[in-house]
């Protein structure tokens, strides 16, 4: 008999210490706030160099880049024989920030731009017919 008053505390406690994880969980969900992007006109862009870059040009491109205006300083990437940036798009462009970086010297590089059959693909990863993601989306508008 012992064992079996065992048995039913534990899974009282069980019970109470999985209707506490939901509650807490549903709380989470019906408090959160949607994600607010500070930047919704921040821009990726890509310039290609014909030659691998070492670490003092690329030091030197990162001082040239964060010294234009409109670019994120923060968000420039070095890699190998490209150099990938963030800019606001309401500021300037990509042919603006190609055109003043090669003004500052003169790299041999040339600006990405992107080719016809990728400018109109969707980008978003996540199969929208799935069943997931349809379920995500209804939980995701009923709560907020």
């Amino acid at each position: 008999m012992k064992i079996n008053k065992t048995i039913k505390k534990g899974l009282w406690a069980l019970l109470i210490v999985t209707g506490l994880f939901i509650t807490i969980f549903i709380f989470h969900i019906i408090t959160a706030k949607p994600a607010v992007y500070e930047s919704p006109n921040l821009q990726v862009s890509r310039i290609d160099f014909k030659e691998n870059i070492d670490s003092l040009q690329a030091r030197q491109i990162c001082s040239d880049l964060r010294s234009i205006k409109g670019l994120t300083s923060d968000s420039i990437i070095v890699k190998r024989n490209v150099v990938v940036y963030f800019h606001n798009n309401k500021i300037t462009n990509s042919e603006k920030v190609y055109n003043q970086l090669m003004a500052k010297r003169q790299y041999d590089a040339q600006r990405y731009i992107l080719p016809d059959n990728l400018a109109n693909k969707e980008v978003c990863p996540v199969n929208q017919n799935s069943m997931s993601y349809k379920l995500s989306q209804k939980v995701n508008r009923f709560f907020n």
